[in-house]
């Protein structure tokens, strides 16, 4: 390695090579975000009313219940990424971090789940 020289005592100890990935993902995730929130808005203001009845129709079409389907999984993986980066940066205790991240992970997956479902069954039909 290295004799006590600056560059002895670095090596190895460089980049993990998973920050710019993670860091591309939000940002992917943050404009689909913002897409399909712009469409969501768009479609609900061209709406005749706000409907229980009308809303499911609406959401009952193919266009409309895939593309929120998308911005559900769009929304959890962007915030399962944004609060997996801050319990990483300020939970310091791993034992701590672990039970968090996993808690994190069930709440995204579990709300997820729940919201792809509820989607799903007004999509095909069912009532909500």
């Amino acid at each position: 390695m290295g004799n006590g020289t600056s560059i002895g005592k670095v090596r190895g100890l460089g980049s993990a090579h998973e920050g710019a990935h993670h860091w591309l993902v939000q940002r992917f995730t943050a404009v689909g975000n913002l897409v399909l929130m712009l469409w969501l808005v768009a479609s609900i203001i061209l709406l005749p009313d706000l409907s229980h009845a009308t809303l499911s129709k609406w959401l009952a079409g193919p266009i409309p219940s895939v593309a929120m389907i998308l911005l559900v999984v769009s929304t959890f993986w962007h915030a399962r990424l944004g609060l997996q980066v801050l319990i990483e940066d300020y939970v310091h205790e791993a034992g701590m971090k672990f039970g968090l991240l996993t808690a994190l992970n069930l709440a995204i997956i579990g709300g997820g789940a729940f919201a792809v479902f509820s989607v799903a069954r007004l999509a095909f039909g069912g009532a909500a």
